[in-house]
């Protein structure tokens, strides 16, 4: 089940939500997990008014938008195709990839003659939101598409702990049969390389990325994970890693240990170097390419 608000028929924003993820017995608990394990009907944009989602806002460069809203609960940040058991009476439907894609598939059916499609989504939302940009350009290639990861950009690719997460998850099962993966093994992807990938499929396709330099889930998630090697770097290090891969990622880099951006009316006051969020925000959403924003003391509010 997703929701969708239908206004302008031209301008389409696909929003992927966020709820954590689950990898172990103890994380993929039903009770206690670290993941959303439910949707609903407050899984809706209506029911969500802060941000990109106060569309009273005049500043808000979504006010008029269509929107279609993709709840989450499958633990596996909209990439996974398994049934995995985790532990007795413990078995997770990772089925998030199915989910991702018949968000796509509406607005393929509904809004073929988009001109705009923004691409977006907040924590575990965030992670998915590069990848399906690379497949809304094979199903609607005269769109404009833009893609923004909103808090999901401090995990680094490391081969072992994608294969190990992946096999649980069936990540390899839903690989784009994209020329630009032919002979690469699909188990060893990771997070920032969903970037880099779908990027050299479509050049043409405008990526972006905000985060918190020392957000306090990402760090969490990372440790879970036996990642810990300094939030900020990893951020900087996946950027520098994307960009090498000839993909152009404007990423806005905040101060503190916040985590989202998108769902706050945050979004509309924060301002890191002098530049407004909201105005770089409008900016990309406008076609333009904003460039990066990078706080310089980023420990500010970090605790």
């Amino acid at each position: 089940m997703f929701h969708t608000l239908e206004r302008n028929p031209d301008k389409v924003m696909l929003y992927y939500q966020g709820g954590g993820a689950c990898f172990s017995e103890e994380m993929c608990s039903f009770t206690n997990g670290t993941y959303k394990v439910t949707t609903g009907e407050d899984d809706h944009p209506n029911e969500t008014s802060g941000g990109i989602f106060d569309f009273d806002n005049p500043a808000n460069p979504f006010a008029d938008w269509s929107i279609v809203f993709m709840p989450y609960c499958t633990g596996d940040v909209f990439l996974g195709d398994a049934t995995t058991m985790y532990g007795e009476d413990l078995v997770i439907e990772h089925r998030g990839a199915a989910n991702a894609r018949h968000g796509l598939d509406y607005v393929a059916e509904n809004y073929p003659d988009a001109e705009q499609l923004f691409v977006t989504g907040s924590s575990a939302g965030g992670v998915p939101a590069p990848l399906i940009g690379g497949l809304a350009s094979d199903v609607l290639p005269a769109a404009d598409i833009a893609v923004l990861a909103d808090a999901s950009g401090g995990y680094p690719s490391n081969p072992v702990t994608n294969s190990v997460i992946g096999a649980l998850w069936g990540t390899a099962s839903n690989v784009p049969d994209w020329p630009e993966l032919e002979g690469l093994d699909p188990n060893l992807f990771g997070i920032p390389d969903l970037f880099t990938y779908s990027g050299q499929h479509d050049p043409s396709i405008r990526m972006a990325r905000y985060d918190n330099a020392f957000d306090r889930v990402q760090k969490s998630f990372s440790q879970l994970a036996g990642l810990d090697g300094g939030l900020l770097a990893v951020l900087d290090a996946n950027e520098a890693m994307i960009e090498a891969g000839g993909v152009n990622l404007d990423v806005y880099v905040a101060p503190g240990a916040d985590h989202t951006i998108l769902g706050s009316d945050d979004l509309y006051d924060l301002e890191v170097e002098g530049v407004a969020f909201i105005d770089w925000l409008t900016a990309f959403v406008d076609g333009n390419s904003p460039g990066d924003v990078h706080c310089i003391e980023c420990e500010q509010a970090a605790l």
